[in-house]
């Protein structure tokens, strides 16, 4: 039960409270604006199946990582790494950056994300810059100076969201003024000359689906520290994500009790819209004062987790020096926290939210089609190796992941170019930096066997 709600805590994060604007523009149909979410859950789940397999296998920190290096080599999980760094890890920092900045102002309109401040040549600086780069600069110094005020921190906001949620569910169905009328066909929104097509609305709606259930892949990452790993991350994977599917079914199921489709497609901050319309405007602002909270808390477990892969990077001899070590007074990886937390400031002022998590999600889609594709991989080069776990539906149901994973990256490529070429690039940025770093590395190992071959 345990390795359940970590998964589910780790996957809901902002994204069910942000993203609803942008499928909502999409979908245009109520029944569509619905099902994706269903879509989406049974897509994931079907990596979910393939990752339980591996997961069982190699029960050991690590996760994605160890079974790409297992099944493609160091060089692809170098990549993978590099890739956590530049557009995974620092790139959902910076959404739940904007995300924070987005709600916070939605309560305080003195704040709000969209003020301009400062006009610098093409680039214009907002209140949301400002208040996004403040929460991650203030986020990684409480990670520099401890741990532990960081999960204090983290713990508080998870339960505040879940609070949230569950009263704005079922209050929001016992008492809030809403209508059901809302999920008509009536409620429709006309398609526009530059409305996608239905096909390729489903796959743009689909990045903002993926990048809400984002997370599921964490557990992995702490194999190690699971109880009774080869069955509980399996069940956690499994259980966890429907869980967590039924929970934003509902949720959006009362975004649309509260606001019919076209408004909903004109709500950045929709939960803070329908609640609105549910109950009153302090009811509103609270829940939107909770969801902003919940976005700056959900950056704990980023910025600590983040840094420690880097770490462990560069302990490998495959990743900056200067991150492998760790501050005397505060036991933390100090060099670490601030490199990314500059990095994650520097793309919270490059775009906007749904740019930053189509960034993300074009990448570690990417990423958890070439995982599953390791599954076959691993079945033939280690065919007696221990299972604990069968990949359900072997070989099809992965194989069906692979094809449909391929054709949604295409598809966001088309519709969003400038961002999933984005991810590409700066991925490619860190091979030259793998072949530096691998040569200084065998040079060290050749100068130590050196030493060695003349000690007495």
């Amino acid at each position: 039960m345990d390795s359940i709600l970590l998964l589910a805590g780790g996957i809901i994060g902002s994204g069910i409270f942000l993203t609803a604007q942008d499928i909502a523009l999409s979908t245009r149909m109520p029944w569509l604006f619905l099902g994706v979410w269903a879509l989406g859950m049974g897509i994931t789940l079907l990596a979910c199946f393939a990752f339980a397999e591996m997961g069982a296998m190699f029960p050991e920190a690590g996760g994605q990582y160890v079974y790409m290096r297992e099944a493609y080599g160091e060089f692809v999980a170098f990549l993978y790494g590099w890739m956590i760094f530049t557009v995974s890890v620092g790139g959902t920092i910076a959404a739940l950056g904007v995300g924070f900045a987005v709600y916070l102002g939605s309560v305080f309109p003195a704040l709000a994300a969209d003020r301009p401040l400062l006009a610098l040549g093409h680039f214009t600086l907002t209140c949301g810059h400002v208040v996004a780069i403040s929460a991650i600069a203030v986020q990684t110094l409480i990670n520099i100076f401890g741990v532990r005020k960081g999960a204090i921190l983290q713990n508080i906001a998870t339960w505040l969201k879940f609070a949230a949620i569950v009263g704005f569910v079922l209050l929001g169905l016992a008492i809030g003024k809403g209508s059901w009328s809302h999920l008509s066909s009536a409620s429709s929104i006309s398609a526009g000359p530059q409305s996608p097509s239905l096909l390729a609305g489903i796959g743009v709606a689909l990045i903002a689906v993926f990048w809400a259930y984002d997370g599921w892949v964490y557990i992995t990452w702490v194999s190690g520290e699971v109880k009774d790993p080869q069955r509980n991350i399996p069940r956690a994977l499994v259980v966890g994500l429907l869980l967590v599917g039924t929970i934003y079914l509902v949720i959006n199921a009362v975004y649309l009790y509260g606001l019919p489709m076209g408004k909903i497609a004109k709500a950045t901050a929709v939960a803070k819209s329908s609640a609105l319309m549910l109950f009153s405007a302090r009811a509103a602002n609270w829940l939107g004062l909770v969801i902003a909270l919940s976005c700056f808390g959900a950056m704990a477990s980023c910025i600590m987790s983040g840094a420690r892969v880097y770490y462990a990077m560069a302990e490998d001899g495959v990743f900056f020096k200067r991150l492998a070590r760790v501050n005397s007074r505060w036991h933390t990886p100090v060099a670490s926290l601030v490199l990314q937390g500059i990095w994650s400031a520097a793309l919270a002022l490059s775009g906007k939210y749904e740019q930053l998590f189509t960034y993300v999600m074009f990448m570690m889609v990417l990423s958890y089609v070439s995982t599953v594709a390791a599954l076959f991989v691993l079945r033939r080069k280690m065919p007696d190796r221990e299972r604990p776990y069968r990949c359900t539906g072997y070989p099809w149901l992965p194989a069906l992941y692979v094809a449909l994973g391929g054709i949604w990256a295409l598809n966001a490529l088309w519709a969003r170019p400038r961002e999933a070429l984005a991810g590409i690039m700066i991925v490619l940025i860190g091979v030259p930096f793998y072949f530096y770093w691998r040569r200084e590395k065998r040079a060290k190992e050749a100068l130590s066997n050196q030493q060695s071959a003349f000690s007495p």
